[in-house]
């Protein structure tokens, strides 16, 4: 059975600007790809303040949008993605889709949504439990895909190994 989907992203977000620094998201067979995104000059607010975000680093590492938006479309066509539904994913994937003046390929919904036995903070306690489990840093997205595919697993959702 094919693994659900999912894709956790860090942000950027100061007083004046939210936007998408990296990002990570499954496959079908449990597999995942990350990258760092490079962002648009829209995106940066105009007194350069970007906390310690260092821009820099995704100027030169950072895949652009439009190889991003690619990736995507490939790999989560008519998808229905989760996410573990404590970020503005939603508004970061419009914000990466608007860039290049498309329309997200998939559909976002809260792990809440996917494993419906357990109410969200139970869900949010065992997804942090998992992180400290497994000695995972919270803040990398692959890190909060991967504790969302163990969760999954958990529940019978799918049957790879991970």
């Amino acid at each position: 059975m094919p693994a659900p989907r999912f894709l956790d992203i860090e942000y950027c977000q100061t007083d004046d600007t939210l936007f998408p620094t990296a990002m990570a998201w499954s496959l079908e067979d449990g597999r995942m790809k990350t990258v760092v995104i490079a962002p648009s000059d829209d995106w940066l607010p105009e007194d350069g303040d970007l906390g310690d975000i260092d821009l820099l680093y995704l100027e030169e590492q950072g895949v652009p949008l439009i190889e991003l938006t690619r990736e995507l479309h490939q790999d989560l066509p008519d998808q229905t993605v989760y996410v573990d539904g404590l970020d503005p994913d939603e508004i970061l994937i419009d914000l990466i889709f608007t860039a290049v003046d498309q329309e997200a390929p998939f559909e976002i919904a809260p792990i809440s949504e996917l494993i419906t036995g357990l109410d969200s903070e139970t869900l949010e306690d065992r997804r942090r439990q998992l992180l400290f489990e497994e000695t995972l840093e919270p803040q990398l997205p692959e890190n909060g895909v991967y504790a969302l595919l163990l969760m999954a697993r958990e529940e019978g959702l799918f049957d790879e190994d991970l």
